[in-house]
């Protein structure tokens, strides 16, 4: 296995993976648009890189971290992409960008001789930090079998197929469910404030019932009902995510209904807040077409 790894995007997810493979003993060439991310993985042991077609120079195998499928595509097949340079063999997505963006991907890759793995993550900032990361990849055995130590340093992998676009649709229907159990809590949460019930005993007692979800278990507590509304994960980025899951199953004509209004909701938000919004700050809407503020706190009103 080799140990010079190359990684593209040093962002709130990728900046904490990469640090993990150098503290894992990888040699890790690193390029990203910004210089400060770069000088800042530089400082914990990377190589820096000015584009892409230095990474793919400096590894055989390069990890991407990348917020759009677009992104992807120009950072691997684009002027000075990575198939600019020789030596390449493998790259890793770890992006979200939808089946389709993979496939494009690998069908780019395979015309260069190079092997494409479709591993989106799942787990959040705190997870790629903790090395506590869900990971799905999809590619041909004899690559899994190849870049499966890598990934085991980011947390537990799943082998969903071999298809590039297998291990993205579950992704963006990970998120999208997601997202709708945020929403449908958040509603909930304004209701029982608009109806005079303290919103965090309600999460108490949801949570010991069978509505609890992953937001009324984690987002809602730590990032909601203090009002810090920084989870980490932007509004835009999820609006991505989940117009990328819809519009697959628009595409294999599976009808989404919840989904859809979801992704309304998405929209709103979106709209009101800012694509850099924070996704837990989805609620604010609802506080606003109701006139109650939710909180730590009990009956606060807007």
């Amino acid at each position: 296995m080799t140990k010079k790894l190359g990684f593209i995007g040093i962002g709130r997810m990728g900046a904490p993976m990469a640090r993990r493979l150098i503290a894992a003993g990888y040699s890790v060439t690193v390029f990203d648009p910004s210089a400060d991310a770069i000088a800042e993985l530089v400082k914990a042991g990377a190589q820096a890189a000015s584009n892409p077609a230095e990474v793919s120079a400096a590894a055989e195998i390069v990890l991407l971290s990348l917020p759009t499928p677009e992104i992807v595509k120009d950072a691997a097949l684009g002027a000075n992409g990575l198939t600019t340079s020789a030596g390449l063999r493998i790259v890793i997505d770890l992006s979200t960008t939808g089946p389709r963006g993979a496939k494009v991907l690998a069908e780019g890759l395979a015309a260069h001789g190079v092997g494409a793995v479709d591993c989106p993550v799942s787990g959040g900032v705190a997870g790629a930090a903790s090395g506590k990361l869900s990971l799905m990849a999809a590619c041909a055995p004899e690559l899994f079998a190849e870049v499966e130590p890598i990934l085991l340093n980011f947390g537990k992998i799943t082998h969903v197929g071999n298809e590039p676009g297998q291990a993205q649709l579950i992704k963006v229907i990970n998120n999208l469910m997601s997202v709708t159990a945020l929403a449908i809590a958040s509603e909930g949460l304004v209701l029982a404030q608009k109806a005079g019930i303290d919103p965090a005993m309600l999460m108490q007692v949801v949570n010991t019932g069978s509505g609890r979800s992953n937001a009324s278990e984690d987002k809602i507590p730590k990032y909601v009902l203090t009002r810090s509304f920084d989870f980490g994960f932007a509004l835009g980025l999820s609006a991505k995510d989940v117009r990328l899951c819809l519009d697959e199953a628009e595409a294999l004509g599976v009808p989404m209904i919840v989904g859809s209004a979801a992704r309304q909701l998405l929209t709103v938000a979106k709209g009101q807040l800012g694509a850099d919004g924070d996704l837990t700050a989805l609620i604010k809407p609802i506080e606003g077409w109701a006139g109650v503020e939710v909180g730590d706190g009990f009956g606060s009103k807007a």
